[in-house]
């Protein structure tokens, strides 16, 4: 019983690891914003995407380790998460070129900026 127990507290501290170096690459990459990952990417800046692809990967590990999913059959596993990697940049993507639109609209002044 004890041995279970120190398992889980190490499997604790890699998942913590883990996600902590996830969001230090994250913070690191949002203050210096390297010149280099400006150049864009359908339609994005190349930053963006690596920011849209290591949150999910945030999102995918949160999953995997705390809803316990790596227990689970492989098809569960799936029709979990597959969903989510399928929307979650879909609506990313949906709400960077409507909002983009709607920017381009006020800015060459079609309509007037009331707010």
């Amino acid at each position: 019983m004890a041995h279970a127990h120190e398992s889980n507290i190490k499997r604790i501290w890699v998942v913590f690891g883990i996600l902590s170096v996830i969001t230090i690459v994250e913070v690191i990459l949002g203050i210096i914003k390297p010149e280099s990952l400006m150049v864009s990417v359908l339609g994005m800046k190349l930053l963006n995407w690596i920011f849209i692809i290591l949150t999910l990967v945030k999102a995918y590990y949160i999953a995997w380790a705390f809803m316990h999913l790596e227990g689970e059959k492989g098809s569960f596993r799936w029709s979990i998460v597959l969903p989510l990697l399928i929307l979650i940049p879909y609506l990313a993507f949906i709400l960077l070129v409507e909002g983009n639109y709607i920017h381009d609209i006020y800015s060459e002044g079609y309509i007037s900026w009331d707010f």
